[in-house]
C-alpha cells in the first residue's frame, strides 16, 4: 500500500514542526513540509529529521500556490498566521483579523480542491470568543480563526466531513513574549509577571506546543471516525496541569526556573500602556477567560457537540512534556 500523503502548512513553526515530528519515518506516510521559503535554513533542517521530507514552497495568502502544493494530499494540517499581519499592520487587531480569515479561508478552498483524495483535514483553530461572551469580548485572533470554521460549516460542506476542528490551548512559549515575560526586580531578587485579569482566571494550555500537539493530531488521524466530520479537539494537557490558575502558571515557571516569582494585578490601562497593541490583544484573551471561565474552550456552533479531549483520544500524561519540563527547557530571551 502507497504511503499516505500528509501536507503540513507552517512547517518550520511551533505548531507545524511538532505535528511533522509526530509522522517521521514512518513508511505509512509522505509528509509533505509547506514552507514559504524552502531554502532556509529552517526548512532544510528538517531533512536532517527525515530525508525523505518533500519540501513544497506557497504561501498562504497565495491560493492558487496553495491548490498546486495540496494536491494528491491524504491528509492535511492547516494553521494561519496572525502575528505577520498584525506587525505589518501597526498592531491594528481588526485588520490583522481580517488578513488572517481570509488565510484560513484560502488553505480551506484549496483542501476543498483536493476532495477526490482527501481523507482528513486538520484546521489549527481556536473558540468562537465573540459568540462565547455573547458579543461583551472579542478577541481579534480568536475571532478570526473562528470566522473560517463558521465558513467551513456553511459554505464547504463535503470539506466539513472531511474536517477536524484542533483547538490548540496556550503555549509555555507564550512566557517569552514581552507581554507575558516574567521580569526580574532586582532589588527584590523575584521575577515578576503583570497583568489585569484576576489571579484565578483559568488558563488552558498546552506547554511545549512543538512537543505537546504531535500526538493530538496523530490520535486524530488514527480515530477519524471519531473526530472528522466537524468534530473538535482541544489540545490541552492531560489532567491537573491542564487548566491551571493564571497566578499558579506563573509560579510553576518560578519553580521551573529555580528562581522566587509572583503574578502582579496592575490596571488594564495600566497594562495597556506598557505595551500598546499586543496589550490590547493579549489581554482582550485574558479579559475572556476571566469572564466566562470554564467556558472559555466551549463551541458554539450551531451543531454543538462535544469538545474532545486528551482522555477522549486516549492519550495520558505519559505521552506529553509536562508543564514544568517545558518551562524548564523554555530559553528565555536573557538566556540566549
Amino acid at each position: 500500500m502507497s504511503p499516505k500523503i500528509i501536507t503540513i502548512v507552517g512547517a518550520t513553526g511551533f505548531q507545524g514542526r511538532g505535528v511533522l515530528t509526530s509522522f517521521i519515518n514512518n513508511p505509512s506516510y509522505q509528509i509533505r513540509a509547506i514552507t514559504r521559503t524552502p531554502s532556509s535554513s529552517s526548512a532544510q533542517s528538517l531533512l536532517s529529521l527525515d530525508p525523505n521530507i518533500t519540501l513544497v514552497k506557497a504561501d498562504i495568502t497565495d491560493l492558487l500556490a496553495l491548490k498546486l502544493a495540496f494536491s494528491g494530499s491524504n491528509i492535511i494540517f492547516a494553521v494561519t498566521d496572525f502575528l505577520a499581519p498584525m506587525l505589518a499592520h501597526n498592531f491594528d487587531g481588526a485588520k490583522a483579523e481580517g488578513i488572517e480569515t481570509q488565510q484560513g479561508i484560502n488553505l480551506a478552498l484549496a483542501a476543498a480542491s483536493t476532495l477526490d483524495t482527501l481523507d482528513h483535514y486538520i484546521w489549527s483553530t481556536l473558540p468562537d470568543a465573540s459568540g462565547i461572551s455573547g458579543g461583551k469580548n472579542p478577541v481579534p485572533h480568536m475571532d478570526g480563526k473562528a470566522s473560517v470554521d463558521a465558513y467551513i460549516r456553511k459554505s464547504l460542506p463535503e470539506l466539513l466531513t472531511k474536517t477536524t476542528f484542533l483547538y490548540v490551548g496556550v503555549y509555555s512559549q507564550a512566557f517569552t513574549y514581552p507581554v507575558l515575560q516574567p521580569y526580574l526586580i532586582s532589588t527584590a531578587n523575584k521575577y515578576l509577571q503583570f497583568g489585569y485579569w484576576a489571579p484565578d482566571t483559568p488558563v488552558f494550555i498546552i506547554g511545549n506546543v512543538s512537543k505537546n500537539i504531535g500526538p493530538f493530531v496523530k490520535a486524530a488521524v488514527e480515530q477519524g471516525d471519531k473526530t472528522r466530520n466537524g468534530g473538535v479537539v482541544l489540545a490541552v494537557l492531560p489532567g491537573k496541569e491542564g487548566v491551571i490558575k493564571a497566578e499558579e502558571l506563573m509560579k510553576v515557571w518560578a519553580r521551573a526556573k529555580g528562581v522566587e516569582g509572583m503574578y502582579v494585578r496592575v490596571k488594564d490601562w495600566e497594562y495597556k500602556s506598557l505595551w500598546p497593541g499586543w496589550g490590547e490583544e493579549v489581554g482582550s484573551m485574558f479579559e475572556l477567560w476571566d469572564l466566562v471561565r470554564e467556558r472559555s474552550w466551549t463551541r458554539v456552533d450551531d451543531e454543538g457537540g462535544k469538545v474532545l479531549t486528551a482522555g477522549d483520544l486516549g492519550l495520558s500524561e505519559g505521552d506529553f512534556e509536562g508543564l514544568e519540563e517545558s518551562f524548564r527547557g523554555l530559553v528565555m530571551p536573557w538566556e540566549v
